[in-house]
């Protein structure tokens, strides 16, 4: 049980990783002037790191990679459309889904199992 919670909490840090991930591309294109977008970008990439880290200590490196790159490309993506009124094909969404389901499949995977040193 306590393996699974921390399992859960680095899939928490992994997302929140690509979300921070996200935010950097999005703040350097949308928020104020230059040098403070550059402030934002860099923000939120040492953000992204932090919690990409703490991922890592409880999944496997595959697991936290992967993890974070499908939340950063679904949420820029999704940022795009909503933000910036970018068109998403049915390529994006096709290619969407099978990332979450490769994700998916990756999560349920006992191959590699990190064990907790806390």
């Amino acid at each position: 049980m306590a393996m699974n919670l921390s399992k859960n909490k680095g899939y928490g840090w992994a997302v929140s990783a690509g979300l921070n991930a996200a935010f950097a591309a999005i703040s350097a294109k949308f928020i104020g002037p230059q040098l403070f977008r550059y402030a934002m970008v860099i923000f939120f990439n040492v953000v992204m790191w932090g919690c990409y880290v703490n991922s890592l200590k409880a999944l496997s490196s595959l697991q936290a990679t992967v993890t974070n790159f499908a939340t950063n490309f679904l949420s820029s993506g999704l940022a795009g459309f909503f933000l910036f009124q970018e068109p998403l094909s049915l390529k994006w969404f096709a290619g969407a889904l099978l990332i979450v389901a490769g994700v998916f499949v990756l999560s349920r995977s006992s191959i590699e199992e990190k064990k907790s040193k806390d």
